[in-house]
């Protein structure tokens, strides 16, 4: 496993951890689902929908893989050993990926426009200028979109145990490239 996967689910750890707690729970899941419909106004209920029931699948995973002593809790250690682990986590983020693009492309033309990208990405609670980077990373078209597909592949990678380099790593520290 690098270095560079775990600072990446460190930091979405610290994201999804809304109430500051240490651990990951349901409410936090809930919360973040909020804030990230909050974010487009104007997606269709169809992509609200399977955002929302992205989040739940995220959290019943790793609840359902991790949480054996059935407190509602995951803690940052439960929590690396199941989304750093493809055949555990894999279904679960794909889901994820898909829904949160498919939330983006607001005109179902298979395209993400930057400030769609900029506002989902800072209700989730990621650094402005990283947002921009990854965005950029993603190599935009002329008229400033990152294709849905090109989104999707990244929010899998950003869970890839043995990748580094990638553009996802943009989103990590105070530097941006």
């Amino acid at each position: 496993m690098r270095t560079e996967a775990l600072d990446r689910v460190k930091l979405v750890f610290t994201l999804f951890d809304v109430n500051g707690n240490g651990y990951l729970e349901g409410d936090d899941f809930d919360l973040m689902a909020t804030r990230v419909l909050q974010a487009v106004p104007g997606a269709d209920d169809a992509a609200k929908s399977a955002m929302v029931a992205a989040f739940r699948t995220y959290w019943t995973t790793l609840v359902g893989e991790l949480d054996s002593d059935h407190d509602g809790k995951v803690s940052f250690d439960e929590y690396t050993a199941c989304v750093l682990s493809p055949e555990r986590f894999d279904e679960a983020i794909g889901e994820f990926a898909e829904s949160l693009a498919r939330l983006g492309d607001l005109d179902g033309d298979g395209f993400i426009r930057r400030p769609v990208f900029v506002a989902l990405m800072t209700a989730i609670g990621f650094r402005l200028p990283n947002i921009h980077v990854l965005f950029d990373a993603f190599g935009p078209t002329d008229s400033d979109r990152i294709a849905r597909e090109t989104w999707v592949t990244g929010i899998k990678e950003y869970y890839g145990p043995d990748l580094a380099g990638i553009p996802g790593d943009h989103l990590v520290g105070n530097s941006v490239a």
